[in-house]
């Protein structure tokens, strides 16, 4: 029985022209990869648990939910422009089971690399299968977006559809432009990164009028794309929140710094490693370029090709999230002249088949020595401190770094609430990551957060300088500490015998995804 279902399996992938049998063999290997890397992730991202209740609002409480409920402190109108996506992280949670969001990750990722390969199909020539170019694409990556799972995967994959339906249309398939405003509102309610979507089609119309080919239909596109975002839960109000959001500063989140700012000068080593060769082998391109066709290389030069790859390698260097948009750019249009260039050059027979190998060993290794559950993060989160808090039904109000806000949410509403998560510009009014900054760093006005918004309970790293401060003082008292979180306690309220959080890893994993929310 098995055996004719791989010969069904191969019957439809021949006739549907999908796949030839190196084809098979290459997108197998990339998603064997992209899937090692994904069960590898030792924690879910920070903001997945907000993500989870809003979806959780739509599911099971039938609304989309517009204002908070779990701070204690200020907010405004909740401007949730990752709402769709908590929708869908909510489903696969409830009916698929939380190692789902692991495969829905996986799949989002396979997604944008085989979509990638189609373009570089259309657009040359060359075979797509180098696999080599996707390992190091891949590698590029990993430390941005190996993180199950992230509402930003939506926008990323959906950027390099959008460039294979243009790449299409520049082809004479124009119909397929009527499918980019339906997109345009499927993600629209999905991820703010929405505005990519409309910035590439501005690119393509800029692009193709400077080529002398029809642009019109790019601009008229882009008009209802535009108009379409404004079906949404908020109407109008929620464009003007969106522009604010996308060109507001972010100099307190370290991910919205630039690749080559101190903090990140060191990090990234792979993608910038990457980012670099390909500009210089671009560059060496274009001069040999020039050079062989002179003034006329500019006549046959694809200009929207170099809009989008220089604007995205702004992006990149300017914004340590963004990086993804260069390597898919460079996937899509520098792949084709990377290869040009060093179509001459003899290397040895076996390098693709020694990368294969590698591939697939290291997925037989994986699968037969990984325990494939899904990641608890004790390291990375206050696992043990959140439980002590709750078994010690310790209630009120609870400040923690704001990066550890919705998971303290996620596990301690309606008990506690909290002083702000990475919610940041949707909820909170700007002042509050300054406050709390001040505050973890001991500045002269640290104090600003007890003459305002003074907490009950305090769960604080002991990296930061306010954990020796706090440990020292005559107010305040550790009454639990972890490897890494201590929870603090007035110290009036400290002198007790309190309930400890088992030690036991498989309580916690159990349990990571239970809540007392309810809708």
């Amino acid at each position: 029985m098995e055996s004719r279902n791989i010969k069904v399996f191969l019957f439809i992938c021949f006739y549907a022209k999908i796949l030839t049998m190196k084809g098979i063999l290459f997108y197998l290997a990339l998603f064997l990869l992209i899937f090692i890397y994904s069960v590898s992730a030792n924690a879910f991202d920070y903001d997945l648990w907000a993500r989870l209740i809003a979806g959780m609002g739509v599911i099971d409480g039938g609304h989309v939910l517009t204002q908070d409920f779990l701070s204690y402190t200020p907010v405004h109108t909740w401007w949730d422009h990752e709402w769709g996506a908590g929708v869908i992280f909510y489903a696969f949670l409830k009916y698929f089971g939380a190692y789902s969001l692991i495969i829905l990750q996986a799949l989002m990722f396979f997604g944008i690399f085989f979509t990638a390969s189609k373009v570089i199909k259309l657009r040359t020539e060359e075979t797509p299968y180098n696999i080599l170019f996707y390992f190091f694409a891949f590698m590029s990556l990993v430390t941005n977006l190996n993180q199950p799972i992230r509402c930003h995967m939506f926008s990323f994959l959906l950027f390099t559809v959008f460039v294979y339906i243009l790449e299409r249309v520049r082809k004479g398939s124009n119909k397929l432009l009527f499918l980019i405003p339906v997109i345009i509102l499927f993600w629209n309610n999905i991820h703010g990164g929405v505005v990519s979507g409309l910035g590439l089609l501005f690119m393509y119309a800029v692009g193709e009028f400077l080529n002398k080919k029809p642009f019109k239909k790019y601009l008229i596109t882009l008009l209802i794309s535009c108009a379409v975002m404004f079906i949404n839960p908020w109407g109008f109000d929620y464009i003007k929140f969106l522009l604010m959001a996308n060109t507001m500063p972010r100099p307190d989140i370290v991910e919205w710094w630039g690749i080559f700012s101190p903090f990140h000068m060191f990090r990234h080593l792979e993608f910038k490693a990457l980012f670099l060769t390909l500009l210089c082998a671009e560059g060496i391109y274009l001069f040999k370029q020039i050079k062989t066709f002179g003034k006329e290389f500019y006549q046959k030069a694809d200009k929207t090709k170099y809009i989008i790859i220089l604007a995205t390698a702004y992006l990149a260097i300017t914004h340590v999230k963004l990086m993804p948009f260069f390597t898919i750019s460079a996937l899509c249009f520098i792949y084709e002249d990377f290869y040009e260039l060093i179509k001459n050059i003899k290397f040895p027979a076996f390098k693709d088949k020694l990368v294969y190998a590698l591939i697939f060993l290291s997925a037989i290794f994986t699968f037969a020595t990984k325990d494939l559950k899904i990641p608890v993060g004790m390291e990375r989160y206050p696992i043990k401190e959140v439980e002590f808090v709750k078994q010690n039904n310790l209630k009120g109000k609870i400040l923690v770094n704001f990066g550890y806000g919705s998971y303290v949410s996620y596990k301690l509403y309606p008990n506690n609430l909290i002083y702000m998560d990475g919610r940041y510009e949707e909820v909170y009014p700007d002042y509050m990551v300054p406050i709390i900054k001040q505050f973890f760093l001991v500045t002269p006005t640290w104090k600003t957060v007890f003459e305002y918004f003074p907490p009950d309970i305090m769960i604080i790293e002991n990296t930061y300088p306010v954990y020796e401060v706090l440990k020292k003082s005559k107010e305040w008292k550790v009454v639990y500490e972890g490897e890494n979180f201590g929870v603090f306690l007035p110290s009036k309220l400290a002198d007790k015998n309190f309930v400890q959080p088992t030690n036991d890893i498989n309580y916690y994993r159990n349990n990571l995804f239970t809540t007392d929310i309810k809708f």
